[in-house]
């Protein structure tokens, strides 16, 4: 790679904004790199072959910047910082080594290994503190500079869903539409397809009001997984927080990610980022350096306090991002705005959402990233949804963060499960889960859609493999089956694996029917993974993240199978259900002391034979029977009863209806889907491993007191 030198060609520029921005006349630089001794602006030619490396003129309270008259959009560039080489105090800057623009908001080509992206030799004797001396331009993707957003929103407005009438689908942009036959080739795996009217139509059909997206911010493909053959799929392992992956754009536009989201944004359907500001792909001391280790390493990443040398993993991934340093929440900020004030999109899922409040003392809710977020104008209005947890030491958070963040809720997820599979003495947990988790979040008036319920989500067992296998098998990956989880809450009914025996395929397809129906009627805000709606399987594999193939793709030829097909349209009327009935998505915490009318309280829980229940009766670990009423008054005066009858037992029932008595018709029957308006007396069969819905409407008259 040739080089050449012109440091007299950037003038003084400004601290702010950081990154490159281009102002019609040329392009203003400015990057954080507070211990540098010198900071240089390399730009390329349109090959990324021929650099010209200038020095930044000026660095003002840790930032330095520049002004570049005649740079263009499009312009190629990357960075250089000069200054220490001291791991043992925290400093790894190697001039040799060309890193990317941490707000940089395109990239141009990926990371192509070689040993020459670390900054120390690799195999010397001292392992990091040693230093290589070989560049990396040729080996690294190159950042490019982004004109203003002349995208076309025409009437584009957020449809700001309100989180009761919320039902969220999990999806993967590339394993979505990989294997949609009926869509272009060369838009398959990409926004193109996401934003397809046959795509947008299928959602709106579902019923589906926010789709969840796996990370699409630029990422590194890991040299281990490339190695064996693999590949880094789901994205967690970002490179660039400003920049979408190019793999996702089939026209290698930004603007068909806008065009996407404004095509979803029309079907009145929300877009959420799965974001991950919690680690980088640099990984631990021994990793690449790539951009932030390069520039400020000591400022970006958590370090030991007695030996900086090495990271601070809370996180698995190797390295903590560093929420206790100013600019780091700045860049984690600065890069939550642009998706939303850029690309409009709706909300953001924080991976491991913990550790973006490690203080040195342990999680604090209410950190400076917590805290700015919820102040910020801006990002207090859209969904954020926190996952609760980390690996580090008090890393379970769950129901701790902050009012104004949704939480997954695993133990909806684990307590469902296993109450539907058998296991004893979950009765009274798997109450708790229906009613939205209320030990967890009844507090700070929060509101039962806090709670993120799931059944499933892209790091596990699908739907169909939670009642098809009873271990994980994920031998593809290449790790001798150790990776994923052991606890998976799943039971195969019998064969693991496909098989062909009527009675258990039935026994399967009936289970995700009292799965999908638990998760739709629980108070909480349902999310749903992609490809469960017609029994998408990945063989077993609970720990896909390396299978960027036909294990992790959605298999639609599904659909046109009678299974299938009728699968997704049960799914399908139950979120049709979940949307007509206001009292399956819970707009409070029901306690029972609202008073409908004498002997109607809002909430009540009974047995079998139906009489209340009783604490003796919720500590029985052998139990796995329960009747459910919920009350509520409806716009029109009338006072609506929803009856919810639970037999997780090997055997049928027969169930008597609680008093006062009224006049029932069943809406659900999980082992007669077809059941339907059907009325039933006093007392009624329930079949085994099923679920009933009843609904009995009382006039204004008789409510009123």
């Amino acid at each position: 790679m040739s080089e050449r030198r012109h440091d007299d060609r950037l003038q003084a520029g400004s601290p702010y904004p950081l990154g490159a921005h281009f102002d019609g006349r040329g392009t203003h630089f400015a990057v954080y790199a507070e211990h540098a001794a010198q900071l240089y602006l390399c730009l390329f030619d349109p090959q990324g072959r021929h650099e010209t490396r200038l020095k930044m003129p000026d660095c003002i309270d840790g930032i330095w910047h520049g002004y570049l008259e005649g740079c263009q959009p499009g312009q190629l560039y990357g960075l250089r910082a000069d200054g220490p080489y001291e791991p043992e105090r925290g400093h790894r800057f190697n001039i040799h080594k060309l890193l990317l623009d941490p707000y940089a908001r395109g990239i141009a080509g990926q990371v192509r290994w070689h040993d020459a992206l670390y900054g120390y030799r690799i195999g010397a004797r001292s392992a990091d503190l040693s230093f290589d001396r070989r560049d990396s331009a040729q080996y690294m993707p190159k950042a490019v500079v982004v004109g203003a957003d002349d995208f076309d929103w025409g009437h584009d407005r957020p449809p700001r869903r309100h989180w009761s009438d919320t039902v969220i689908y999990e999806l993967h942009v590339r394993g979505f539409s990989k294997r949609r036959d009926d869509l272009p080739p060369e838009i398959r795996g990409t926004f193109g397809a996401l934003g397809h009217p046959k795509t947008i139509e299928y959602l709106h059909r579902l019923g589906i009001t926010a789709i969840e997206l796996l990370p699409v911010h630029a990422f590194v493909r890991d040299r281990a997984l490339l190695e064996r053959h693999l590949t880094n799929y789901w994205g967690y392992n970002t490179l660039a927080f400003f920049a979408p992956d190019p793999a996702y754009l089939s026209d290698g536009s930004r603007a068909q990610m806008k065009w996407a989201i404004r095509q979803l944004h029309e079907a009145d359907i929300e877009v959420i980022l799965d974001v991950v500001y919690n680690h980088t792909c640099e990984g631990n001391e021994l990793g690449p350096t790539l951009s932030w280790r390069g520039l400020a390493n000591a400022s970006y990443y958590r370090l030991l306090p007695d030996n900086p040398r090495h990271c601070i993993d809370d996180t698995g991934c190797g390295n903590t991002l560093n929420m206790a340093h100013p600019r780091t929440v700045q860049m984690v900020l600065d890069s939550l705005r642009h998706w939303v004030a850029e690309y409009r999109v709706d909300g953001f899922r924080f991976d491991l959402a913990a550790a973006l409040g490690r203080r040195p003392e342990g999680f604090d809710p209410h950190g400076a990233f917590f805290t700015t977020v919820l102040q910020d104008p801006l990002l207090s209005q859209v969904k954020l949804i926190a996952e609760p947890w980390d690996i580090g030491p008090g890393g379970y958070q769950l129901g701790n963060h902050a009012p104004g963040f949704c939480e997954w809720n695993d133990r909806f997820r684990d307590d469902v499960r296993g109450f539907w599979t058998g296991r004893p003495s979950l009765r009274g947990a798997f109450a708790a889960r229906l009613q939205g988790s209320a030990e967890l979040f009844d507090r700070r008036r929060q509101r039962p859609w806090v709670s993120i319920n799931f059944i499933t989500a892209h790091d596990g067992f699908t739907l169909h493999d939670v009642v098809s296998y009873a271990a994980k098998h994920n031998e593809a990956n290449g790790e001798d089956n150790r990776d994923g989880s052991d606890a998976n809450e799943s039971h195969n009914w019998g064969v693991e694996g496909p098989t062909d025996d009527p009675k258990i395929v039935a026994l399967r397809e009936q289970i995700k029917r009292n799965l999908i129906a638990t998760l739709l009627f629980s108070h909480g805000t349902p999310m749903l993974l992609a490809g469960d709606e017609f029994g998408q399987t990945q063989h077993g594999n609970n720990n896909a993240y390396c299978q960027d193939n036909e294990i992790s793709w959605l298999d639609w030829s599904r659909l046109a199978d009678d299974a299938g097909r009728d699968f997704a349209e049960f799914v399908g009327r139950m979120i049709r259900l979940r949307r007509r009935h206001r009292l399956l998505q819970g707009h409070y915490f029901q306690h029972g002391r609202i008073e409908l009318r004498p002997g109607l309280a809002d909430i009540g829980w009974f047995d079998e034979r139906g009489h209340p229940m009783t604490e003796q009766a919720w500590q029985n670990p052998a139990a796995h029977l329960l009747v459910l009423r919920r009350a509520g008054r409806r716009d029109s005066g009338d006072v609506e009863v929803l009856l919810l009858l639970f037999n997780a037992d090997a055997r049928g029932h027969r169930f008597r209806l609680p008093e006062p008595a009224f006049d029932y018709r069943v809406l659900v029957d999980t082992r007669r889907p077809e059941r339907h308006e059907e009325a039933v007396g006093d007392e009624l069969d329930v079949a085994a491993h099923s679920l009933l819905l009843l609904v009995a409407r009382i006039a204004d008259t008789e409510g009123r007191q």
